[in-house]
């Protein structure tokens, strides 16, 4: 997939043209373009051959020939030409989150500096602070951006990391000495972010298995080849893919193993030591003086079987009460896609989204929803063409004539900003129109601790909101959570029947899976919003559900598991 390839471009070019002080609506078309491939489902080479690169939501005649010419020959001149523009070293440092490009050019400009690594080290020695207007505060802003860069590099959204590892276990289920298949690792315990791709394997005949993968198409580079264990770095994305091949009697074991995390294997083993055993990637084996004995490992299940405890779920295998819930046959019955009837947050034409109001009906039919919410930016909210009042009123015009021929009711909804007072941004007489009020942050994120907290709790506060979303504003690799006090929030939100959003979206996930935990302590209700632009984008409601899983939700936590008259009773309140 060339997604990621085409978006970073596509970003860094509106990095050099913000730098150049180019048409603001030129830098932003080139901005959201990059955001929107980098979250398709699909890979862009299939828009391609369709012929349909003018569906995606800012992509129009200009930037497709762009995509096409970067796909086709790995390299696009005009992004060659304006590299050669800007001092060398400006474009990095205008990737630090907070650093503007006047800064960056007078940083620059200043003590010469050409990477983000002198940067940093600039920073930490205060020499940016003899810069005329540049602060302390700024200074310490700087190497909190660096950090969030090098977190970001150090590891990848999940659904990019699942994307790398189908592309490898699907080459490798070609091969007839193949059995048994299975990403494993932080994939398979589906956190947010992964470091590297750990895929287990059974067979006979680890060799072959081996010289096969080492050689597939996506290899870039040989790290280490052996027998049972090899390490290869996949082309595109310079991630790191782990192989290992076990015999089929090892495989539950070691799949146990390696799926991890390191503090469950630890409780693991301690479990294992109070029935004369020990457990490791090679199987559970009894005890008796110097004698050990193979009892189980074939099948994960088998061992928790074996070990007289529940099956674990390996969303859940962190050490956070698992392994004696699991003792006690009381582990949560785990939210599925199955359960879900609907989706909260999705963007129409009406403000940032590519499809209509009927294709979004069509789309939430297909996917097999009663309801969906048609969530679009309210009038403040420019950038991202928030809806007038006029325009709310002939959205909901629209919207009623579709609902009377759709068999998926389409919920009249706004994703309304929260202003820097806690008031939201329509006067009470709209809002009382609206079926659902999606209430947001999405300015003043440098507000103190105290004030973002009295703007999310106000916002709670007020009778007309249904949902708070992307609690914490995170934006990976962009921008790190923002300062507030989610207890208080989540008290303010349990007490006005408010519910808290997991924002599906890979760059978000927000809540993660500690908060929408401590949320379900609280009595708060979790809604799922895939916050879609494109209708692509309405399957990126399962990595909101493994979210929504390791914060050990079930199906009565969860809004969109509610049918429609229940729902409608909820949302009237």
């Amino acid at each position: 997939m060339k997604n990621q390839e085409v978006s970073r471009i596509f970003r860094d070019i509106a990095t050099i043209l913000e730098l150049k002080g180019d048409n603001p609506f030129r830098i932003r078309a080139y901005a959201r373009a990059a955001l929107n491939i980098e979250s398709l489902s699909d890979p862009i080479e299939n828009y391609i051959a369709s012929d349909t690169l003018t569906s995606i939501p800012g992509i129009g005649a200009d930037l497709a020939e762009k995509i096409k010419e970067i796909v086709e020959t790995g390299r696009l001149k005009y992004y060659a030409d304006l590299q050669k523009e800007v001092p060398r070293g400006l474009v990095a440092m205008l990737g630090v989150p907070g650093l503007g490009p006047k800064t960056a050019k007078a940083i620059r400009d200043a003590l010469k500096i050409e990477s983000i690594e002198e940067l940093e080290r600039a920073a930490k020695a205060g020499k940016l602070a003899s810069i005329e207007g540049i602060r302390e505060k700024t200074q310490g802003n700087i190497l909190k951006g660096i950090a969030l860069i090098k977190q970001a590099s150090a590891r990848m959204p999940l659904s990019f990391a699942q994307e790398v590892a189908d592309s490898f276990i699907t080459e490798l289920k070609k091969n007839k000495e193949v059995g048994k298949i299975e990403a494993a690792g932080s994939l398979r315990r589906r956190k947010d972010t992964v470091r590297d791709i750990d895929i287990l394997i059974s067979s006979g005949q680890p060799g072959k298995v081996m010289g096969k993968f080492v050689k597939l198409p996506q290899v870039k580079e040989v790290l280490a080849q052996g027998e049972t264990k090899s390490s290869v770095i996949s082309g595109e994305n310079n991630i790191q893919v782990d192989l290992r091949v076990v015999s089929d009697a090892q495989f539950g074991s070691a799949l146990m193993y390696f799926t991890g995390s390191k503090e469950f294997n630890i409780k693991m083993r301690q479990l294992a030591i109070k029935h004369n055993c020990k457990i490791n990637e090679y199987g559970v084996f009894s005890v008796s003086g110097k004698k050990e004995k193979w009892v189980s490992g074939k099948e994960e299940k088998d061992i928790f079987s074996f070990l007289k405890m529940a099956y674990i779920e390996p969303e859940l295998r962190e050490d956070r009460g698992e392994v004696e819930a699991a003792l006690k046959n009381s582990l949560p019955d785990l939210l599925e896609l199955k359960d879900i009837k609907g989706d909260f947050h999705v963007h129409s034409r009406y403000s940032d989204g590519a499809a209509q109001i009927s294709e979004i009906a069509q789309a939430a039919q297909i996917s097999g929803y009663q309801y969906i919410g048609v969530c679009d930016h309210s009038m403040s909210l420019k950038i991202a063409n928030g809806l007038s009042i006029k325009e709310v009123h002939q959205k909901q015009e629209e919207i009623r004539r579709v609902n009377k021929k759709s068999k998926t009711r389409l919920l009249f909804g706004a994703e309304i900003d929260i202003d820097s007072d806690g008031r939201l941004d329509y006067p009470e007489s709209v809002l009382a129109e609206f079926d659902l009020v999606v209430a947001a942050i999405h300015t003043g994120f440098k507000q103190s601790r105290s004030q973002l907290t009295k703007r999310m709790v106000k916002a709670c506060q007020n009778k007309y909101v249904h949902i708070i979303a992307h609690p914490t504003g995170k934006l990976w690799g962009v921008r790190d959570a923002y300062e507030v006090d989610l207890d208080e929030v989540f008290k303010a939100a349990a007490e006005h029947r408010v519910a808290m959003e997991i924002n599906c979206h890979p760059q978000r996930i927000d809540l993660n899976d500690i908060n929408a935990m401590r949320a379900k302590k609280l009595g708060v209700k979790i809604s799922l919003g895939t916050d879609s632009h494109i209708l692509e984008q309405l399957s990126i409601m399962n990595l909101g559900i493994s979210t929504a899983r390791r914060g050990w939700l079930t199906k009565n936590d969860v809004l969109n598991c509610m049918d429609l008259e229940e729902l409608m009773r909820w949302l009237k309140k």
